[in-house]
């Protein structure tokens, strides 16, 4: 379809077969329009080939019609899933997110927020972080503002995430289900919230199921793959017995299990290993990761849907999203 710029409201107005005013009201999102409205007015747009003037509209409206998106370390195969859903939540409103990279520093944060809050973007949308609870309320009394993939006391229906102590644990009984007791884990960033609660559910699973939490098979680490090779190499070199691993996602689970085959140990015969995220690669690695899917997508796209409707005036409700463990062939059962 090509761009036509010689369309005009009226010629819009007439396909759609609405008013001049409703139409100039879906261009300018000035006020409510019936959603069947909205959609009949918008597909007229796309078969007529017009494109509202972004700067214009600004103008008269007050609006960037920009959001500001702060990421985590772009390239991150999971918080590129997020971004994705982020962007298919945004089509079609008029609003266009500006992407920065947070890079897991708070002061990297505030440094590219300030940024984008300097492009007078309408609202503001942040995946996972280390911002302060202080600096995040002054932000939310500052314009309309939704946290993604991490939970914060009282935001509820401004935070989108899934229960990672509730995964963890899911996914540590799955191993203990198979008969697995000298579990180890290799973590996340300490600091990190995700993290935390990940090592949480992993402690609570093993009590539950009388095991004695062995310090020694918990191993720092920092959600890479390089963290999930030492971790391996620490309990080889350390002697300790495991018969498998809790990792904190799947790029640590990826470094396990290549460590693990370079000492001729194999996955899943000799140890288990379960991951966290279910990337897209891990269905395909050999053998095939079990793994905690997070609904990183649909996160993205809920938290743009919500974002638009804080931006315009409305209230929104965020349910707590559901993971779900995803079994495939990295685990056998011990007998």
């Amino acid at each position: 379809m090509q761009l036509n710029t010689s369309t005009t409201i009226s010629d819009i107005a007439k396909r759609a077969n609405v008013s001049k005013s409703t139409v100039s009201r879906v261009i300018n999102d000035k006020s409510v329009v019936n959603q069947q409205t909205r959609s009949t007015v918008l597909q007229a747009m796309a078969s007529l080939g017009y494109e509202p003037n972004v700067f214009a509209r600004s103008l008269a409206s007050g609006r960037s019609m920009t959001v500001g998106v702060v990421t985590q370390k772009i390239g991150s195969p999971f918080y590129d899933t997020i971004m994705q859903g982020v962007i298919q939540g945004f089509s079609g409103t008029g609003y266009s997110p500006l992407f920065v990279d947070g890079q897991w520093e708070e002061g990297t944060e505030l440094e590219v927020i300030q940024t984008v809050l300097g492009r007078k973007v309408d609202g503001l949308l942040l995946l996972g972080g280390d911002v302060s609870i202080g600096d995040l309320n002054n932000l939310k009394a500052r314009l309309p503002l939704i946290v993604v993939g991490k939970q914060i006391a009282g935001w509820n229906d401004q935070c989108v995430y899934v229960d990672n102590a509730a995964a963890a644990y899911d996914a540590t009984k799955h191993l203990i289900d198979f008969g697995h007791r000298d579990i180890a884990m290799i973590c996340g960033i300490k600091h990190h919230q995700d993290a935390v609660r990940r090592y949480d559910g992993y402690v609570k699973a093993l009590n539950d199921s009388g095991i004695e939490l062995d310090p020694e098979l918990v191993l720092d680490g920092n959600f890479s793959a390089q963290s999930g090779i030492l971790g391996v190499n620490s309990l080889l070199m350390r002697s300790k017995q495991f018969t498998a691993i809790f990792c904190a996602n799947d790029m640590v689970a990826y470094g396990a299990r290549l460590a693990l085959q370079r000492q001729g140990i194999r996955v899943p015969h000799d140890v288990s290993i379960i991951g966290f995220d279910d990337q897209a690669e891990s269905a395909y690695v050999s053998p095939p990761l079990t793994t905690v899917r997070q609904p990183g997508a649909e996160m993205g796209a809920a938290a743009a849907a919500a974002l638009v409707k804080l931006m315009q005036g409305e209230s929104c409700h965020l349910p707590v999203m559901h993971a779900e463990l995803q079994q495939r062939e990295s685990v056998a059962r011990v007998f």
